[in-house]
């Protein structure tokens, strides 16, 4: 990358939309390679009131932000809805990304986003913050080591309490149209992601049930099934309407099994090949890896890519649609396997 005004990389927050983009801005703010500098929002009176408590030029127009030489990549906090309209202009202007899940809503959308970024030789990343965390890092070891044997069944649940008691989570979280779902779509990512990673691989199918505890428009409740190949089962548990929900990983296999989060936040393990067979035994989490915005500065600064991070978000979308034709349709989805050429790409 060639060198910036003030030898850091300008930053534009689009939207502020979602409810983490402030905490996307403080990253930013906190990481001494970047710098926002300007911000844009379709909706102008938020977009002038965020822009202005971060120090950041406010753009009423993306297109006059885009085409400005000021800016290096943007950071985008869009209503989901408008994900792929702000990021192909944003590739095509030749500004780095870094998003909020999901991609995109379609696995065409997502697929043009990709292919519109590696065209213009731009850095694209996406917010899949649990893949760099401890516990994850932990498991991925367990699991290439063989010890669970087989992996027979994985289950991931993540749930809050968003759409009750304080409702802390703001109304434009349940609107189909700027929100494209509703749990599954927005915290659903995380236990589908994690679920789909240890699995090994993308499931046949996937079969999905959404629930409207609250009465809203979208699912507060939701619950997938991916059947592999194998006939391993993964299981994606998500919902806005629960007071104490651990965050919970299970990881069975043939010769043993890993529980975390149940519900304190330790991981365990009980194997046939680890001594006795009837002892749970805790296992070391080793720090976490840096956060994929960190990742996506150093690609941008080391030109590197996130290949992994990247194919996992294509893999998102993808279950993330079939889950929500599988909660409308009420029957199991069918997963295409991917094209050969799309299996070496991402290799």
């Amino acid at each position: 990358m060639s060198a910036t005004l003030w030898g850091v990389i300008r930053l534009a927050v689009l939207g502020f939309w979602h409810v983490h983009a402030k905490d996307y801005a403080a990253e930013a703010q906190a990481n001494p390679e970047t710098k926002i500098v300007a911000a844009w929002d379709e909706d102008v009176e938020r977009g002038e009131t965020r822009a202005k408590e971060l120090g950041a030029e406010f753009h009423a127009d993306l297109g006059e932000l885009l085409a400005g030489s000021d800016v290096d990549a943007v950071v985008v906090t869009t209503r989901t809805s408008a994900h792929p309209e702000v990021m192909l202009a944003a590739a095509e202007a030749g500004k780095h990304i870094y998003t909020e899940k999901v991609l995109a809503l379609s696995p065409a959308d997502a697929e043009q986003i990709v292919e519109a970024a590696r065209r213009n030789r731009i850095k694209l990343s996406v917010s899949l913050p649990r893949l760099s965390h401890g516990y994850t890092l932990a498991i991925r070891e367990v699991l290439a080591s063989g010890e669970l044997g087989e992996v027979t069944q994985v289950r991931c649940r993540l749930a809050h309490d968003g759409a009750i008691g304080r409702r802390w989570l703001p109304g434009h979280f349940f609107d189909p149209d700027e929100a494209g779902g509703g749990a599954l779509v927005d915290l659903g990512c995380h236990p589908l992601y994690l679920t789909r990673l240890f699995l090994g691989g993308m499931p046949e199918s996937v079969s999905a049930e959404y629930g409207r505890v609250t009465g809203h428009a979208v699912d507060d409740n939701a619950a997938a099934i991916l059947r592999h190949r194998t006939g391993a089962l993964g299981i994606a548990e998500t919902g806005f309407v629960t007071a104490f929900s651990p965050f919970t990983i299970e990881v069975h296999g043939t010769t043993g099994s890993l529980l975390y989060g149940t519900p304190e936040r330790r991981l365990l393990m009980r194997t046939a090949t680890r001594g006795s067979d009837d002892a749970w035994t805790e296992l070391p989490i080793p720090d976490d890896a840096p956060t994929p915005f960190e990742g996506w500065v150093r690609n941008i600064l080391d030109d590197t890519e996130a290949a992994e991070n990247v194919a996992l978000a294509l893999d998102l979308t993808t279950l993330v649609d079939a889950a929500n034709r599988s909660a409308l349709e009420g029957t199991a989805v069918r997963i295409a396997p991917p094209e050969p050429a799309a299996r070496s790409e991402r290799r």
